[in-house]
């Protein structure tokens, strides 16, 4: 029951944080909540230790039914698809409780409901019957919302609103094409590895994909159904950014390749075309939206939807590099994202600004912010692609695992990546360099406790940047059996499209 027990500690240290005497200090609260997070990150590695990396298929399964008259089973499992995105899920939920101000108001409420997001977003990684992959993914929606419309900023109030109606359309139009696909294929269980042996007609599988793509490009988010998101990270905390960009964002894009690509193969390329063409215009449009942003957060965030583009991109070809590829952009993203909206809480935190316009010189040795400033041009620069750097490997793999099949789309994206180092170039330019302003003078010196994490994730960037095959290894294996019986269709189209 090791998958069980990611799910149920962080539940049962929420309990335990929730019914202590509210007289307790509330540094005591932030170490319990790390006490339970470094339990979980301990049993994660454990659990990736005993992994069988040769074995594509579900492993350490638990089975146990639950509801037999709808077909509910509590089935969970692990793979090379899900185990990367589980571990993420525990260093970031760490690291976020680890930088929360340690005297946060309402902190038993905070940790409790930071635990519940790790829990739900867990169970929702290792969920094996869609329709409990739908209740943990609902999970995550209301301490999310509590979170930013609690302690966010001043609209935090619009943003949380924004949030919860977004992703409650998301969740029923994901849950339409899961009820649907049972329906209609005569399904008596909603298990996942049953429910991929449909022998549905194509027009039908069309017709279940759609609310299932348009469900999760809001998750993701994809233009058009993007809005939500630059709002939620601007009045979002810090910590709660890192989970948002980090993790959460993530269960949309694990979403297209279980189920999309898993469940509706035929429907999956048959609609590939228009999905890579909606990825290049996605990549885009927030590398477009990122250049004229005054807000560091927001330049961030908007990134984040151009690079969140490359993952369906790369799903869309469906080839074994890009699916592997896939992967590993979630992860690079996920690391990358967290870095910077870590650091860029450190900026706004010392100065009480995040405008571009009126930081002036923060990368003074003297007076300035030397070491932030310098992991940011590290984090920029890994988000830019440059070689040695996990971002460099990731957008690689996925380009070259996407352009044989779609080379136009490929091109576009790459122009979108060309246009990263043009919009964190232009921050980073005016932020750190020149002459430090007069209004800017007194800067509190940032405590090594306050960089610590940020050094953490600098590293795990270099390292898989430098060995990215620790972490292909784990999602190589999973692609070629998520590809498994590919149609005669899929076949054809293909070939087609390499002759042409």
């Amino acid at each position: 029951m090791m998958l069980s027990a990611l799910i149920v500690i962080p539940l049962l240290g929420a309990i335990i944080i929730a019914s202590l005497p509210g007289k307790q200090d509330r540094g005591f609260y932030r170490s319990l909540a790390l006490i339970f997070t470094s339990i979980l990150l301990g049993l994660t590695l454990l659990i990736g230790f005993q992994f069988d990396l040769n074995n594509p298929n579900i492993q350490f399964n638990e089975f146990i039914p639950w509801i037999t008259g709808i077909g509910l089973n509590y089935h969970l499992g692990v793979d090379g698809l899900s185990f990367p995105l589980v571990f993420l899920n525990s260093l970031l939920t760490l690291i976020a409780i680890y930088s929360s101000d340690k005297n946060i108001e309402r902190s038993r409420f905070y940790y409790a409901l930071i635990l519940v997001l790790n829990s739900g977003v867990s169970g929702a990684f290792l969920a094996q019957d869609v329709l409990l992959f739908f209740l943990f993914y609902e999970l995550e929606i209301i301490p999310l919302y509590f979170l930013i419309a609690i302690w966010g900023g001043g609209k935090r109030g619009y943003a949380a609103m924004k949030f919860l109606l977004y992703t409650a359309v998301s969740g029923i139009l994901v849950l339409a094409s899961f009820l649907g696909l049972v329906w209609l294929s005569g399904a008596s269980t909603f298990d996942y590895e049953p429910l991929r042996s449909h022998n549905l007609p194509l027009s039908t599988q069309l017709l279940l994909l759609a609310p299932l793509l348009i469900g999760l490009a809001i998750k993701i988010p994809i233009f058009p159904f993007h809005t939500w998101l630059p709002d939620a990270h601007v009045e979002a905390s810090t910590p709660v950014s890192v989970l948002l960009a980090g993790v959460l964002l993530k269960l949309g894009t694990y979403g297209l390749l279980r189920f999309g690509v898993g469940l509706f193969l035929d429907a999956w390329v048959y609609l590939a075309p228009w999905l890579a063409t909606l990825a290049a215009i996605s990549a885009l449009y927030g590398a477009s939206c990122a250049i004229v942003q005054k807000d560091m957060k927001k330049v961030v965030a908007y990134s984040s939807i151009a690079h969140m583009a490359y993952i369906l991109l790369a799903a869309a070809a469906t080839t074994r590099l890009s699916i592997t590829a896939a992967t590993f952009q979630m992860v690079s993203h996920g690391l990358i994202s967290a870095m910077l909206f870590l650091l860029v809480g450190v900026v706004y935190k010392k100065t009480g600004s995040r405008d571009v316009d009126f930081l002036r010189g923060l990368l003074n040795p003297q007076r300035g912010l030397p070491i932030t400033g310098s992991l940011i041009i590290l984090g920029v620069m890994a988000s830019a692609g440059i070689p040695g750097m996990v971002g460099f490997i990731a957008e690689f793999l996925v380009f070259r695992g996407s352009f044989p099949i779609f080379p136009i789309q490929t091109l576009l994206c790459l122009v979108g990546s060309g246009l990263t180092a043009v919009y964190f170039l232009l921050m980073v330019n005016k932020v750190f360099f020149g002459r430090l302003t007069e209004e800017l003078s007194q800067i509190p010196k940032v405590l090594w406790s306050e960089r610590f994490p940020a050094f953490v994730l600098a590293l795990l960037i270099v390292i898989l940047g430098i060995q990215p095959s620790w972490m292909v290894q784990w999602s190589e294996p999973q692609a070629g059996l998520l590809l498994t019986g590919q149609s005669q269709m899929e076949a054809t189209v293909n070939f087609n499209k390499g002759v042409s």
